[in-house]
């Protein structure tokens, strides 16, 4: 990669053309688009102002205002001041979907520190690989997982403070499916977060305003590939992606917003915390993704926006308790962080009424770059794929070459962005960072092609590509095939070595409740349906694929 990156030289951005711009529909092309704010906090301030008593966050039976937002983020910050924490330092969340979460978050940007997420699914090896990676001064945790993985860990961390909380301070209808085991206090050495939000705080000693290229959040990439690198996300990537996803989807001021991705992840930042903030609505929260509490929560709040993975959107689908009236209120549905089969979309608008709007973003653009904008119809290659979208609003796309060099349209190469929502770099990786960015372009690892009109398609990662036999072959082609069998719920094709092939193809499969197949009625579909070096030579089966937190396939666990 370091020797490829000196002759890999994007080309000026005046030579690009922007064929997307003649494509938006007529509501987009009137839209000036022009971010409100230019750092977070200043967005969480404008929603405040927009409507102190608003709801801001809906968690099970317990509702917050922006007032109440405001002044316990403002208790936060107050006990961070007083604990020797102040700009620059890193705050370390390892939370499910709590108001905890985006309280701590809010209070530490009030200080100009910075929030670092860690997955709550983290054990003890992750949490201190991020803990040491981050230099993090302040761990904020669950009870539980701080009994379970943390405790230990902070034995070696003597400098980093502690502070503990429950899922359950903030409701009081407790739900079997989320909330089990015992609920122990804090050890006598860790602050209970519950008395630190109770202490008064002076607004006078929490004036800091954020810059814009401050850094507001580490997000460690989903490490799919191999170990996760924090990017550091700015405060002004975080108010852009907040304003484009208002104006993207036309989100209704105080609209709600149904959290199904974690918060931790770069969705449950861009799409979730900041677009609540920027359209002043309140998030609907519930612990952790559940796909019959989330449709209980959804009716109960009325929400109106949905954004997550294809995974959640499957598990909807065969839910048996997931009723459509229950999504009766949402007006947009958006997928994005892993490829959206066409079948699946097809088969959740006929289920629920609602079209499956596709999405394209990393944990270094801040989440979304491309999308489908409301209304449109996005199409469908030969392959049976959907696009991903357009490009948003002031950023640009392109595919490219080998040199980095522009590629004919329809030509397959690696995709390039560029905007206001790209991260400036990974965390203390300056060798990371110099490979993958260039004076504001990101090179993505993903392989695509753009048509005439600057829709984007996505064809696979660039290192998942299998070559049998000398030919190439994209696991995703593989998988869209797969998922229009009607017994395949979950699909994901990886390259296995073969003696006489270099590699073959192998599809791991999980079938839906009350359906059979087997191994030669799978082959012998994809043989009907594409050239014979594509087809799986070995399907295995699985009743459920590894996943990461937030819903992308762990292809490198099933080679």
């Amino acid at each position: 990669m370091a020797e490829e990156s000196l002759t890999f030289m994007p080309p000026p951005l005046l030579q690009l053309q922007r064929p997307w711009l003649r494509t938006y529909p007529q509501s987009h092309r009137d839209i000036n688009f022009a971010p409100r704010c230019t750092d977070a906090l200043s967005l969480f301030r404008h929603a405040v102002r927009q409507g102190p008593a608003n709801a801001a966050i809906h968690y099970f039976d317990a509702t917050l205002s922006y007032a109440d937002l405001d002044a316990l983020s403002d208790s936060f910050a107050g006990w961070l001041a007083r604990s020797g924490i102040g700009v620059g330092d890193r705050v370390a969340l390892f939370m499910q979907n709590i108001p905890q979460f985006v309280i701590c978050l809010v209070g530490a940007w009030k200080l100009g520190a910075c929030g670092v997420s860690i997955n709550p699914m983290s054990r003890a090896r992750e949490l201190r690989l991020l803990l040491q990676d981050s230099g993090a001064r302040v761990l904020v945790t669950q009870r539980d997982l701080y009994m379970d993985v943390a405790r230990d860990v902070l034995a070696e961390f003597p400098a980093v403070i502690a502070v503990a909380t429950s899922p359950r301070d903030f409701q009081g209808r407790n739900d079997t499916r989320l909330f089990a085991g015992p609920d122990e206090p804090p050890a006598h050495r860790v602050a209970d977060l519950k008395e630190v939000l109770q202490e008064p705080v002076s607004k006078a000693n929490l004036c800091f305003a954020c810059g814009p290229d401050a850094a507001a959040m580490i997000v460690y990439t989903s490490g799919t590939t191999g170990v996760p690198k924090g990017a550091v996300v700015s405060h002004r990537n975080i108010a852009f992606e907040g304003d484009v996803w208002r104006s993207w989807i036309g989100a209704r001021d105080g609209g709600p917003i149904l959290a199904i991705a974690p918060l931790f992840h770069i969705t449950g930042l861009g799409a979730h915390i900041a677009l609540a903030f920027a359209a002043a609505a309140p998030l609907i929260l519930a612990m952790r993704f559940h796909p019959e509490v989330m449709s209980v929560a959804a009716q109960e709040y009325r929400a109106e926006v949905v954004i997550g993975a294809i995974t959640a959107f499957i598990a909807l689908l065969s839910a048996p308790g997931v009723r459509p009236e229950q999504w009766q209120t949402v007006r947009v549905v958006c997928s994005g962080g892993a490829p959206v089969p066409a079948a699946v979309a097809a088969e959740f608008q006929q289920r629920f009424g609602l079209p499956v709007y596709t999405g394209y973003g990393l944990t270094e653009t801040c989440s979304m770059v491309v999308a489908t904008p409301p209304g449109m119809t996005a199409p469908i290659d030969a392959n049976g794929a959907l696009s991903v979208g357009l490009p948003a609003f002031e950023t640009d796309v392109y595919v490219a070459g080998d040199a980095g060099q522009v590629l004919p349209v329809g030509e397959i190469g690696e995709i390039m962005l560029r905007g206001p929502q790209v991260v400036s770099g990974y965390w203390g990786q300056p060798k990371e960072s110099a490979e993958a960015f260039f004076d504001g372009w990101l090179r993505t690892g993903d392989v695509g092609y753009m048509d005439a009109d600057g829709w984007l398609f996505l064809v696979d990662r660039k290192k998942d590509m299998i070559i049998a036999s000398g030919y190439k072959v994209w696991p995703k082609e593989v998988e869209e095939v797969l998922y229009t069998h009607p017994a395949v719920r979950e699909a994901a094709v990886v390259g296995v070595p073969d003696s006489y092939r270099g590699e073959t193809v192998k599809a791991v499969v999980s079938l839906k409740a009350e359906h059979c197949a087997d191994a030669a009625e799978l082959m012998a579909y994809c043989r009907e349906r594409m050239a014979a070096y594509k087809q799986p030579r070995i399907v295995e089966f699985l009743p459920e694929l590894p996943k990461t937190l937030t819903g992308k396939i762990l292809r490198r666990e099933l080679r």
